[in-house]
Formats: structure tokens, sequence, C-alpha cells
């Protein structure tokens, strides 16, 4: 399925085409004799911020799930680099919206970075340097020796997304990752996750509920149907980056792919 423009005007050049990453091929899925997912053939571009929207059920995160290798489809493929998936890789990671349960309580923020350099083998000596400049990153300088609940929820996340930057990823998964914090909190990560996104060139798979969410980050918003989950629509979003909180979202582009993906949201839930 093509993606289909948001209603761009003519001073927003057409989206630049992409080297696809990671590609669905007719991938179904049945899981205990319930069928999940309809054939889904879907590209995303190396480099690429695409996010899902669609009523619960509709089968987002599953689709986050097939390209972590967590789940292996019952039909098709889930290609990556040109191979198939076959189960978790180093350079995808998933930043997860349970971000109390991702991390681990008994080591401090510094601690908690430190086991995904563990994890891909980097020397001891080499840690502390790196713990710093990813703690500096997402703006935990001064926490280093704190534990989890010594944080509030945003900065929980924060430190979350500094240790899944550690793995230094090609791929950047995350499932309704800002669900559970207040707007203020909310918008100040959006814009870091932009940042991070456009420094690092990592693809993003972001899952949301919010659908100005989706618009505000993604270069692309897929939204689904449920029972089976099946594509319904792409939308390419041809707002310019970088992208600002106030007037990106009073642009009238803005203002009409919001509208059309409530009508969507709206209509598959009646």
């Amino acid at each position: 399925m093509t993606a289909r423009a948001a209603t761009a005007p003519a001073s927003l050049a057409p989206p630049a085409a992409r080297e696809p990453l990671i590609r669905f091929r007719a991938v179904e899925l049945t899981l205990a004799g319930r069928r999940i997912l309809d054939p889904i053939s879907l590209d995303i571009g190396r480099g690429e911020f695409v996010c899902v929207v669609g009523p619960s059920g509709c089968g987002k995160t599953t689709l986050l799930r097939l390209i972590a290798g967590l789940y292996l489809p019952s039909g098709g493929q889930v290609l990556y680099d040109g191979k198939p998936v076959s189960g978790p890789r180093q350079d995808i990671a998933i930043v997860f919206q349970d971000y109390g349960k991702a991390l681990l309580p008994w080591r401090t923020a510094a601690g908690n970075v430190s086991l995904a350099l563990e994890a891909i083998g980097m020397p001891r000596a080499e840690r502390p340097a790196r713990i710093a400049a990813l703690l500096a990153t997402v703006g935990l300088s001064n926490h280093a020796d704190k534990f989890p609940g010594q944080l509030s929820g945003g900065m929980q996340q924060r430190l979350q997304i500094a240790r899944c930057l550690a793995q230094a990823p090609s791929v950047l998964l995350m499932d309704e990752p800002f669900g559970a914090l207040d707007a203020m909190t909310r918008q100040a990560l959006q814009d870091e996750v932009l940042a991070l996104a456009a420094s690092s060139g990592a693809t993003v798979f972001f899952v949301t509920h919010d659908l100005e969410e989706a618009i505000y980050l993604g270069d692309r918003v897929v939204a689904l149907r449920p029972n089976p989950g099946r594509v319904a629509d792409m939308f390419d979003v041809r707002l310019s980056r970088p992208r600002d909180q106030l007037t990106t979202r009073e642009h009238p582009d803005f203002l009409r792919l919001r509208r059309t993906l409530f009508d969507f949201i709206k209509e598959s839930e009646a």
C-alpha cells in the first residue's frame, strides 16, 4: 500500500525515497488459534520515523514485537536489512511504556545504563565516560547515583531511553512510551526523541494511541484496523523539521490530518 499525502501545500516537497530497512512481506500471525494479523505488507525506510495508530486490539504492539523478533510470523516474512528476522538483535532496542518494570530498582541510574554496556561487552574502563555522555544526552547528569525509585516518571523514562541508546541501535522500537506521563513531560520527551533520532540516524517505529503525537513525531503514520489487524491506510506527514510544539500543531496540514485520523478511529470503533 502506498502512503498518501496529508494534503500538503505546494511549498513542501514530497518525502525523499528511503532505502527499505524493515520489510513486512505478506506477514500473518495466529496465536492460540486466534488470527491476530491478516497479511500485512509494509516497508520501513532506513532512518524513517514511522508512527502506528489504531483502535485497541488492531495489532500495533504485535507489529513491534515481530520487528523485535519476539514473535515469529505464522506466514510471510519480516526482513531486516534483507535477511529474515529470527530472534532479538543487539542493534534493535525497545523502549517500553512501563518504565518502572523496565529498570532494575537495585541499580543506580548509572548502573542501569551500564547494564546495556555490559551486555555488548564494552571494557569496564571505557564504561564511565560512555555512561556520563548518555546521561548527559537525556538530561540526567546530576542523577547518576540515584536509584529509579528516587526519580520522577519522566526521569525514569529518560533513563530507559539512555539505556537503549547505549546499545547504539539502528532501530528504536517505542511502545506507547509516554502514555503514562503528564502532558508537559510527554511533550519534552517527544522533542528529545526527535533530536536523538535526527542526530543518530536511527529508524524509529513508534506505537501510540495519541493521534497528535503520531503526527507531530512521524514522517509517516500507519493506520491499522482490528479483528484481525491489518493496514487500513498510510499518510505521509509533510510538515517541516525541526518541529515545534506550538507552531507545528497549529499548521493547517496538522489539523487536517488530525481530523482525518480522528474520523478513522471513530469509524473503526463503531
